[in-house]
């Protein structure tokens, strides 16, 4: 149910086709709450039969047109009861550590190569992340500048703070899992300095 409250969030701000919508979803929101578009426009669509939301219409071109959509008085309502409503949190589903858990069945080769493609990921997550908190600080964020376009003088400044805290938060996440990757390559090299064979991959353990 989140992904439909990521879409009002970013209708508030301004009528958006799906396309547009899609976009912004994609440089704002789907950092982080990703969606595809496969699941985008038919939340669209049911959002618009549940009267959250209203299609119009609109010429493109000569021939073309396209569906720009608005929130609606009970789409704003029920966007403002989200935001009031205690967050329930889902039970752990992470992969990664999952798969750390077990790495004694492979190989120290095997390991290695997982720890430094978990490093590899998060370090691009990183960059991406700190990046928009230099656009953040900059105002440069298309989808912030629209925001505050629409946001009293008075509130600019809680609006740009908690998207900074938010970006933060996921700096803090991805460092956090980089160092983790660290630690995991350490504890490879220990393991295997430390003397004994190691078990590959379908070799049962002594």
């Amino acid at each position: 149910m989140s992904l439909r409250y990521a879409l009002l969030a970013l209708l508030r701000v301004g009528p958006l086709s799906g396309y547009e919508l899609q976009k912004q979803f994609s440089a704002s929101v789907g950092h982080v709450w990703h969606a595809p578009d496969s699941q985008i426009y038919p939340e669209l669509r049911k959002m618009e039969t549940e009267g959250l939301i209203e299609g119009e219409e609109q010429p493109r071109g000569q021939r073309a047109t396209r569906r720009l959509y608005h929130v609606t008085a009970a789409g704003e309502a029920a966007f403002l009861a989200w935001m009031k409503t205690p967050l329930e949190y889902a039970r752990v589903r992470d992969p990664a550590h999952l798969r750390a858990a077990y790495l004694e069945a492979a190989s120290p080769g095997d390991a290695r190569a997982f720890f430094r493609r978990h490093q590899a990921q998060w370090e691009t997550e990183l960059a991406q992340w700190e990046g928009e908190l230099q656009r953040i600080a900059e105002v440069a964020n298309p989808m912030l500048v629209r925001r505050l376009a629409v946001t009293d003088p008075g509130d600019r400044e809680r609006t740009v703070a908690f998207k900074r805290f938010t970006y933060e938060g996921l700096v803090d996440r991805a460092r956090t899992e980089i160092e983790w990757a660290r630690r995991g390559l350490r504890l490879v090299d220990e393991l295997e300095s430390a003397g004994g064979a190691w078990p590959g991959p379908g070799i049962p353990a002594r």
